[in-house]
């Protein structure tokens, strides 16, 4: 094995053992929320729990291609459902995806379709509508011709605080600021370009950040920047819980919470980058499709 292989094998142990000490770190903090939640709509149930199960992905050949950990939690107080993900997934590419990633310009597709991709995943919809809906993922990507880091969070309430908008973004720019002054508004945008529903004509929430295919040439760069859009999660997200969760509601903040999850699936199983590679790619569909809400409605 040459130099930088054994570099690049180091550097996907190190992006991997990270996507999993974040998911714990989120898995920990999302059961403090409902333990801590003593009064309000939900407070007289049982604390939610988060049901662990092992994924593994399916080859062709029957071939060890990875797997990783599905936490789903559902019924709880705060988190009606919420998924965080764990998965590190190898092997070879399938003609579908294949194709689509020759069409992104991923060098060596046609020669050697192997790949390597490790990230964490997460989606929660919440009790009360009046606490926001959640997405955040961050990943590495790897082929013999090319490394590249993706990922973000955005923000989805289906009743609209100006005040929460704003801390949720302020947190994500104090986190990337460091890594350059464009880099959060150049994220914001691709956000809003990213998560926009053409056939809807609007967003599917109130925005947040989001990068794919970064690869500056500098690998460690990549990686703590990386690093800090997951670290922002918990400090952009959990006081907007904490603030909204004892609020009282309705059946019609309910019946717009119902409506807005609608748009949110939507979105997910029409366009989602992430969703169309992991089915493509043979990944556990439970876990693939653990974004979508436990109930919906269409007007």
């Amino acid at each position: 094995m040459d130099g930088q292989q054994q570099t690049m094998d180091a550097e996907k142990t190190r992006a991997s053992a990270w996507f999993r000490a974040l998911r714990d770190e989120i898995v920990a903090a999302f059961e403090g929320l409902e333990d801590s939640h003593a009064q309000g709509p939900f407070a007289e149930a049982a604390p939610g729990r988060f049901e662990v199960t092992e994924t593994k992905r399916a080859s062709d050949d029957g071939s060890d291609a990875g797997g990783g950990l599905m936490s789903v939690m559902r019924g709880g107080r705060v988190f009606e459902k919420v998924g965080v993900n764990v998965s590190t997934v190898y092997g070879t590419l399938g003609a579908a995806a294949q194709k689509a990633m020759a069409a992104r310009g991923v060098p060596g597709m046609d020669s050697a379709p192997r790949f390597w991709a490790s990230g964490i995943s997460l989606v929660a919809h919440m009790q009360n509508p009046h606490c926001p809906a959640v997405h955040m993922n961050t990943r590495m990507f790897w082929t013999p011709g090319a490394w590249w880091f993706g990922g973000g969070s955005d923000l989805n309430p289906c009743l609209e605080y100006d005040a929460d908008t704003a801390h949720f973004h302020a947190t994500q720019k104090s986190q990337l600021d460091p890594h350059g002054e464009t880099l959060y508004p150049e994220l914001k945008a691709w956000a809003d370009e990213y998560f926009y529903i053409p056939h809807r004509n609007r967003a599917r929430g109130v925005g947040g950040i989001f990068m794919d295919d970064r690869n500056s040439g500098d690998w460690e760069a990549d990686f703590a920047l990386t690093q800090d859009i997951g670290r922002a999660f918990l400090p952009a997200f959990v006081p907007l819980v904490e603030k909204r969760r004892v609020m009282p509601f309705g059946p019609a903040e309910k019946d717009a919470q119902l409506v807005h999850r609608g748009l949110y699936a939507e979105y997910n199983l029409v366009y989602d980058r992430g969703t169309k590679f992991g089915l493509a790619t043979g990944h556990d569909a439970n876990a693939v499709l653990m974004s979508l809400p436990p109930l919906a409605k269409w007007v």
